[in-house]
């Protein structure tokens, strides 16, 4: 892939009135929760105005406690999905999730080298809830095929921590350059850590290079456990650099658009709390008052749905 270290990576967005929206090929797996995996992906990304090409890589077993299973699709049925859109479709980026096992990480790389120039967002998620033996070959897969093509890599810091430096023994905590620096002996120009702890119940995020910090956003910590809050991230940063933001801005408006789901977040189980991908759709002036007021004129059996008019404007 083009060596991006001096450049921060762009695009070829075409022509945009011939193309439409900006389109971005992802990687991932089914969420039947929702939280997560290409459903988030294209929630993300069409909320912020890009069109998602979703490849489905297998499917979670889950709930909104958490992941229970997963079933992994073959490296050809991921290929074949992958090479058919693209080749019809023009892609600006590339976003790699959850490939789901070493095999398809190599059939993801091999498309990638294929388009040379496109610019990969690879997202690494916590897997704690899968088997160490599949973890460990999946880790390296992922660190011999695909970093070396990754233009963006983004993970939590404990998660990135752990894979990048698992025999640290500083006395302090590796910082976003220590990460940063381990990255790009992998081929990673960037990478960008978050939730790295901060004094007062806050926590940084930071797009760094071995170098330089590039990018960096303080926000409040919000005390829920958040399920997908990593692929809405990582899918947004890859929707903004594929609608032609250059990467400090892209990356900054994608923390702030993190940053509005997740206070807008919601529990639609008995589990953790899902990002709100389309805050912005909500009606103005609607408050958890209005939520909670009853009408004493419906019966509480009645068959009453109401439909109310769709003001949204897009």
């Amino acid at each position: 892939m083009t060596d991006t270290r001096e450049d921060t990576p762009q695009p070829d967005n075409g022509d945009p009135e011939a193309q439409g929206l900006a389109c971005v090929l992802v990687f991932n797996a089914n969420d039947p929760s929702g939280a997560g995996g290409l459903t988030g992906d294209v929630l993300a990304m069409g909320s912020v105005g890009a069109h998602t090409l979703p490849v489905v890589t297998g499917s979670y077993a889950r709930d909104t406690s958490g992941i229970h299973d997963f079933f992994s699709f073959d490296e050809e049925a991921v290929s074949e999905q992958a090479r058919t859109i693209a080749e019809d479709v023009p892609v600006q980026v590339i976003k790699v999730g959850f490939a789901g096992s070493p095999e398809n990480l190599a059939a993801i790389a091999a498309i990638a080298d294929d388009y040379d120039g496109v610019p990969v967002v690879a997202y690494m998620p916590n897997l704690s809830w899968w088997e160490d033996s599949r973890i460990d070959d999946y880790l390296d897969a992922f660190r011999e095929l695909l970093l070396p093509q990754t233009s963006v890599l983004v993970g939590h810091h404990s998660t990135l921590r752990r894979w990048l430096l698992p025999e640290w023994e500083g006395e302090r905590n590796p910082s976003p350059r220590d990460l940063a620096r381990a990255a790009s002996e992998l081929g990673v120009p960037y990478t960008l850590v978050t939730g790295v702890p901060l004094p007062e119940q806050h926590i940084d995020n930071v797009l760094v290079t071995p170098e330089a910090v590039v990018v960096h956003e303080k926000f409040e910590r919000i005390e829920a456990v958040f399920a997908g809050a990593g692929d809405t991230l990582s899918a947004a940063l890859a929707a903004l650099l594929a609608s032609g933001m250059d990467l400090p801005e892209a990356t900054r408006e994608a923390l702030s658009y993190l940053d509005r789901c997740l206070d807008e977040g919601y529990s639609p189980g008995m589990g953790q709390v899902i990002p709100d991908r389309l805050f912005w759709a909500q009606p103005e002036g609607e408050s958890e008052a209005d939520d909670g007021a009853e009408d004493d004129s419906l019966h509480p059996g009645a068959d009453y749905f109401e439909v109310p008019f769709n003001e949204t404007k897009h």
